[in-house]
C-alpha cells in the first residue's frame, strides 16, 4: 500500500510538472510570436512613414511605439521560451522578475497618474499642442487626431483654441485656414458633401457662438469622460493588459517551485543511494522489539 501511494504521489508530481511546463511554453511562445508580429508591423509602418516623412521628430509615431513594444515582447518572451524548454532556473527567475517589474511599473504609473490627475491632463494637453504645431507635417499624428476628434466629438487638446498653435490656423497667418479649425472638429452635418471649410474663422470666437458649428470641448477631457462613462470597457482594457503579465508571473513561480522540488528530490535520492552503499557493513543489535545503533 505504501508503495502504491508513493507511486501515485510521483505520478501526480510528474503530471503537475508537465502541465506547468506545457502551459509556460505555450504562454511564452504565443507572446514571442505576437511580439515578432508587432515588431514586423512596426518596422513596415516605419519604412512606409519614412517615404513620406517631412518631420524629423518621432512624436507620437505609432510605428516607433510598435517597434519598441515588439522588441520588448520578443526578447522577454524568448527568454521565457528558452527557460521553460531548458528548465534553467536562472533564466526562469529572470523571466519572472522582468514580468513582475513591468507589471509593477504599470501599476505604479497608473496610480501616480490618478493621484496627479491635473498634472497628467496638462502633460497630455501640452504634448497634443506640440503635435498640433506639426499637424500637416506628421501624417501619423494627423490621422490619429482626426480620428479622435470625429469619434469623440471634440476639438484640440484642452479646447478648440489649441489649433491657434498651428502656423496655418493661427489668426495672423495668411490663407483660408487662418483662425479656423480642421473640418474634423465640425459638428457633423447630414449632407453628402463634406464642407472642409466649416471651421472657418472660429478660433477667435466665443464658445457659445460657435458650439453649433464646431465641437468646443477638448479631446483630453472627452476621452476621459468616455472612459468614466464606459467603466466596463475600461476595466476590460486594464484586465487585458495586466492579467496576462500576472498570469506569466504566477505560472513561472509555480514552475520554478516544481523544478526546485525535482532537483531537491534528485539530490535526496542520490544521497540515499550513496548512504545505503556506505551502511551495508553496519551491524545492528537489538533486544526484544527495540533496535539500538552501536555507539
Amino acid at each position: 500500500m505504501a508503495t502504491g501511494d508513493s507511486e501515485q504521489i510521483r505520478y501526480c508530481a510528474r503530471f503537475s510538472y508537465l502541465c506547468l511546463k506545457f502551459s509556460l511554453i505555450t504562454y511564452s511562445t504565443v507572446f514571442w510570436l505576437l511580439g515578432g508580429f508587432v515588431l514586423a508591423v512596426g518596422i513596415y509602418a516605419e519604412v512606409e512613414r519614412q517615404k513620406y516623412k517631412t518631420l524629423e521628430s518621432a512624436f507620437l509615431a505609432p510605428a516607433i511605439i510598435l517597434i519598441l513594444l515588439g522588441i520588448i515582447m520578443f526578447l522577454v518572451s524568448f527568454v521565457g521560451v528558452l527557460a521553460s524548454l531548458r528548465d534553467n532556473l536562472c533564466l526562469l527567475q529572470a523571466f519572472m522578475y522582468i514580468l513582475g517589474i513591468c507589471l509593477l511599473i504599470e501599476l505604479i504609473g497608473g496610480v501616480v497618474a490618478l493621484l496627479f490627475r491635473n498634472q497628467t491632463i496638462e502633460f497630455l494637453n501640452e504634448n497634443i499642442r506640440k503635435g498640433i504645431e506639426n499637424y500637416y507635417d506628421d501624417l501619423d499624428f494627423k490621422n490619429i487626431m482626426d480620428f479622435v476628434q470625429k469619434q469623440f466629438k471634440c476639438c484640440g487638446g484642452q479646447d478648440y483654441t489649441d489649433w491657434a498653435q498651428n502656423q496655418y490656423h493661427d489668426c495672423a497667418a495668411p490663407g483660408p485656414l487662418a483662425c479656423g479649425v480642421p473640418y474634423t472638429c465640425c459638428v457633423t452635418n447630414k449632407t453628402a458633401v463634406v464642407n472642409t471649410m466649416c471651421g472657418y474663422k472660429t478660433i477667435n470666437e466665443e464658445r457659445l457662438s460657435v458650439q453649433h458649428i464646431i465641437y468646443v470641448r477638448g479631446c483630453t477631457n472627452a476621452v476621459l469622460i468616455w472612459f468614466m462613462d464606459n467603466y466596463a470597457i475600461m476595466a476590460g482594457i486594464l484586465l487585458g493588459v495586466l492579467f496576462p503579465q500576472f498570469l506569466g508571473v504566477l505560472l513561472t513561480l509555480l514552475y520554478i517551485t516544481r523544478v526546485e522540488d525535482i532537483i531537491n528530490e534528485h539530490k535526496l535520492n542520490v544521497s540515499l543511494l550513496d548512504g545505503g552503499q556506505q551502511k551495508t557493513d553496519i551491524e545492528f543489535t537489538g533486544t526484544g522489539c527495540c533496535m539500538c545503533y552501536p555507539g
